[in-house]
């Protein structure tokens, strides 16, 4: 093989180490040999590229695997991820809360809070807010702020994944282009004293969509998830990456028109967020005398079995149902996932009457209709993906190798 071109390499080139590390994460090649018949790469070529991640920390030996020869001899040295070697950090935000949390490179939340934040106070405030947090959740997990190499933000509004703006956002007053990514890497290091780390954003819905599907639907090639909290949006995975549209405006369903004369919160009228979210719920259920005024409210009531709160949340099941039946004979999905604080058995019956009354049978032949596996934490998950795909893409990694000097 000594001479051939690497063949998992970009752009036509050798595959280089972070071609490799990409073969060692993914699982496709986890030993040195499988490495050189996966690339073409001579053994004394891989193991040159092998040694630069081991000198940065990114990969270590682990077990010996079987021995594939019938004449025996000595077991291949099996490569893993070092998911110790760094952590990342992300928040969700939503209209009235959010969550943070510090996960290790591969998923794992090591230390997690949520509290009381309010998108309307502006994201100078807010990121300012998240500074803090992220200092304190540090210190909980007992890694040091210079360990944290990335940021992954989610947000309940459409974003531009070039710039990281977010673009008109119907409930979040004062965001629209605003520079999230360089507020929030000021607020880490004035917080922590850390140098600034990379800072990715993305619709909450887009994130969600990605942790979950990641996490517990690998082999769905096609995959949506309809988050119905104080909003309406949808996050697309498909082929495993998530779809964005031409400017990051996929998913946002809530301001499909549905017929209805009841005003938005975008400033137009009949959108299915206005008449089913569940700050639409809410707002029926205030009107009858029942002390509700956000999704969070509703999900509190529906818990305890108000069977107001049950009978308003069905009926939007259907509503939204009515919609995803477009969607799904658009998409073809293999899941439906529905996931918010409105994600319960009232409204998932709602959404299933209407979606297999109105989309085509072949369209949901194979179609599963689930809730949320990650609850809470959906958002946090996929932010944290995110980042980990982005630093450790074959590309960056080999222009973060030259910063190290490795």
């Amino acid at each position: 093989m000594t001479g051939q071109p690497g063949r998992t390499g970009r752009g036509g080139g050798q595959a280089g180490a972070g071609d490799l590390l990409a073969l060692v994460r993914t699982g496709r090649a986890t030993t040195r040999g499988a490495l050189q018949q996966a690339t073409g790469l001579s053994r004394a070529t891989v193991g040159q590229r092998l040694d630069r991640l081991f000198r940065a920390g990114w990969l270590r030996e682990g077990a010996g695997g079987p021995v594939d020869s019938p004449l025996g001899g000595r077991p291949s040295i099996t490569l893993e991820f070092d998911d110790a070697h760094a952590v990342v950090l992300t928040a969700d935000l939503d209209t009235r809360h959010a969550r943070a949390a510090v996960l290790s490179l591969t998923g794992e939340i090591l230390a997690e809070h949520a509290g009381p934040l309010a998108v309307e106070d502006g994201p100078e405030a807010v990121l300012g807010e998240l500074g803090g947090w992220f200092a304190e959740l540090l210190e909980k997990a007992g890694r040091g702020a210079d360990e944290a190499c990335g940021i992954g933000l989610a947000v309940p509004g459409p974003v531009d994944s070039e710039t990281g703006l977010v673009v008109q956002p119907p409930i979040m007053p004062g965001w629209d282009g605003y520079d999230i990514r360089s507020r929030l890497s000021r607020a880490f290091t004035e917080r922590t004293g850390a140098a600034p780390v990379p800072v990715l954003v993305d619709n909450d819905a887009n994130l969600m969509a990605y942790g979950e599907q990641r996490t517990g639907y690998r082999d769905c090639s096609a995959f949506v998830l309809v988050k119905v909290s104080t909003g309406i949006g949808a996050g697309v995975v498909v082929g495993g990456e998530i779809f964005r549209g031409v400017d990051g405006g996929a998913g946002d369903i809530g301001h499909i028109r549905v017929g209805s004369g009841a005003l938005c919160r975008c400033g137009s009228h009949g959108c299915l967020a206005a008449v089913a979210s569940g700050g639409a719920v809410a707002r029926a259920l205030a009107e009858t005398g029942v002390p509700a005024s956000s999704g969070s409210d509703v999900r509190d009531l529906l818990a305890a079995g108000h069977p107001g709160a049950a009978a308003l949340a069905r009926e939007a099941g259907r509503q939204v149902g009515d919609v995803l039946a477009t969607v799904v004979t658009l998409l073809n999905p293999g899941v439906l996932m529905i996931a918010g604080d409105l994600a319960g058995t009232s409204f998932l019956t709602g959404v299933r009457e209407l979606l297999y009354q109105r989309a085509l049978p072949r369209s949901t032949a194979r179609l599963d209709v689930v809730t949320s596996r990650l609850g809470d934490r959906a958002g946090l998950v996929g932010a944290g993906a995110m980042v980990v795909e982005h630093l450790y893409a074959p590309t960056r990694v080999e222009e973060r190798l030259l910063e190290l000097g490795v």
